[in-house]
């Protein structure tokens, strides 16, 4: 998330089962009412999984998602699709300042950025998962893509990874981390500033504790140490912060976010929502107006077939780290990927491994306390 100064029907089965497009069934899941929510962009397909079940309201849920047409946009150059039994998913935040948006930040619709970015690697099984965040400073080698007006951007090197997404949307984005990785995307998956917010309140806010207290006028945020229910707002500014704490910069804020993203986690499967017709609706109404999907995605089915895939996956289960970096020497306030470590986490993905202990040893993203502040336990 960014810092305040810049601001039809298909069987779902199937559809859970698909990797960049091509057919494969998976085992049946679980039906403990669990769910994974690798961050609260994805609460929109944990909340669906009732939705289903209202066929009644199956056109207005339909009609609220927005999908977008990876696959037709950045057509076959795009890396193997590596049949293992596993899937990756693109998860963003952007920051558009449009529409209820506009009071996080000046600027236009346009000046849209990707401030949170994971990469979610669902394991063989689907019973564990590794999320690897790519910090928003990071420089990288921009591959040539489709702007939002219809051009073409070159790309070149040492460009910010964030720009992708305000250059050339969705699309530029997901071939900007396939091109750093290697690793072909099977879904995306994006929320803004207003749809978290909004999600987070549906829920009826988040119970976390932190250990520190934390204080950021500039993401009007105050929370002494100690236990806390934060509405969609108090979510917002924690997880947007990045001056209060660590060393200001945006490698203290992932942290941050990981550590609310685990306690999100440990919590979303009691609050309610399957014995609450209420809650079911408003969540599920939330929640698809709020997200941005694939189109392999874009109808309730599929969403709740992709999101069957996924319940059984706890906090407990998933490996959180940030991409290998270190400081740029040229400019501090930017990153750069360590090669050989950065090309240990793509491999451990590729090959559905777990990611090596050595691969962050010597990161600049895995050090300080930053996550400490909340506990996620």
């Amino acid at each position: 998330m960014p810092d305040a100064s810049q601001h039809q029907p298909e069987d779902s089965a199937t559809a859970s089962g698909r990797r960049g497009g091509k057919g494969r069934r998976r085992k049946p899941r679980s039906t403990r009412r669990k769910a994974l929510v690798i961050t609260a962009w994805t609460a929109a397909g944990v909340v669906v999984l009732g939705g289903a079940g209202l066929g009644y309201l199956y056109y207005k849920f339909n009609g609220n998602l927005h999908g977008v047409d990876i696959n037709a946009a950045l057509g076959t150059d795009r890396p193997e699709d590596v049949d293992n039994g596993s899937m990756d998913i693109l998860v963003l935040g952007s920051d558009s300042r449009a529409g209820d948006n506009s009071k996080y930040g000046g600027g236009d619709g346009e000046s849209a950025r990707s401030d949170t970015a994971m990469i979610l690697h669902v394991y063989e099984g689907h019973k564990k998962a590794s999320v690897v965040s790519i910090p928003r400073d990071t420089l990288v080698t921009r591959p040539e893509c489709t702007t939002n007006n219809g051009g073409t951007d070159p790309g070149g090197e040492r460009r910010m990874f964030n720009e992708s997404y305000s250059v050339g949307g969705p699309a530029c984005a997901v071939k900007t981390v396939e091109s750093m990785s290697g690793i072909r995307m099977d879904h995306y998956v994006e929320v803004d500033f207003s749809g978290f917010k909004k999600l987070i309140d549906t829920l009826g806010g988040v119970d976390i504790t932190t250990s520190k207290a934390i204080s950021d006028p500039d993401s009007h945020l105050n929370l002494p140490a100690g236990e806390h229910t934060l509405n969609g707002e108090q979510a917002l500014g924690l997880v947007r912060t990045r001056h209060a704490v660590g060393d200001g910069g945006d490698l203290g804020r992932i942290q941050l976010q990981q550590a609310f993203i685990k306690a999100l986690i440990n919590q979303i499967k009691d609050v309610g929502v399957f014995s609450s017709p209420k809650k079911l609706f408003d969540l599920a109404d939330t929640a698809t107006k709020a997200t941005t999907v694939d189109s392999d995605l874009d109808s309730v089915n599929r969403l709740v077939g992709f999101a069957n895939g996924l319940k059984s996956i706890d906090a407990h289960d998933m490996k959180m780290v940030t991409l290998p970096v270190v400081y740029d020497q040229a400019d501090p306030n930017r990153v750069v990927p360590l090669e050989k470590q950065s090309q240990m986490v793509w491999d451990a993905l590729k090959a559905d491994r777990p990611i090596p202990a050595a691969a962050t040893k010597d990161s600049a993203g895995d050090k300080g306390d930053a996550g400490s502040y909340v506990d996620s336990n």
